[in-house]
């Protein structure tokens, strides 16, 4: 099993984002030299299968989160990054907490624990050439994020949103349809996992 991620579509494909969108436009540039180790690992495991029969495969996840994350201020994706965020400014009584671009950009995200249920089941149950997108199939704007986290948290100050700065990707949805037709649906909802996540955070920096 091999994965990739969904940061390896086109910058522009079209929404949900298809198996088939692979290598069918320009990357998103910031995005660029990540991408390309992806997919050269996913052509080395079509071209493994075609010329020695290797049952290898690949999966493409969304974005995920959970247990086990990397929370700190410059490397963390961004439920862990806002999670780090709002619980130093609930411990320094901080009045706002600010947030880069307007909210408004929409994401898929996938509990980890989910994730490996369904590379599981990808296990069991196919083989193939082609990768096998793998997400939640529920999209979140980021300012609803910021809030559902915010409550986590319990952090009652102000998000304030710094439109100056750069909303990145506006959206980026993922098309899980094969796995759910296959039989295969993530199990975790995103307020269940954000509360296990935040447990988790707290029992590593307390």
């Amino acid at each position: 099993m091999f994965l990739g991620s969904s940061c390896i579509y086109p910058k522009e494909a079209g929404q949900p984002i298809p198996e088939a969108a692979l290598l069918n436009g320009p990357l998103e540039p910031t995005n660029k030299p990540y991408a390309l180790a992806k997919i050269a690992g996913l052509e080395m495991c079509a071209a493994y299968r075609r010329q020695y029969g290797c049952d290898f495969i690949s999966a493409m996840p969304c974005n995920l989160y959970g247990p086990g994350d990397k929370f700190d201020a410059e490397n963390s994706h961004v439920i862990p990054a806002l999670m780090l965020k709002m619980h130093k400014a609930k411990m320094d009584n901080a009045p706002t907490v600010e947030l880069w671009g307007t909210g408004t950009p929409l994401r898929e995200f996938l509990y980890a624990p989910d994730l490996a249920d369904g590379l599981v089941f990808i296990l069991k149950n196919y083989s193939g050439t082609e990768p096998v997108n793998i997400g939640s199939g529920i999209e979140v704007s980021i300012r609803t994020l910021a809030e559902k986290i915010a409550a986590v948290v319990d952090y009652k100050g102000l998000l304030i949103f710094n439109t100056d700065k750069p909303d990145g990707t506006m959206r980026k949805l993922i098309d899980s349809s094969q796995m759910q037709k296959a039989g295969w649906q993530a199990k975790t909802s995103l307020d269940e996992g954000l509360q296990t996540a935040y447990d988790y955070f707290r029992t590593v920096h307390s």
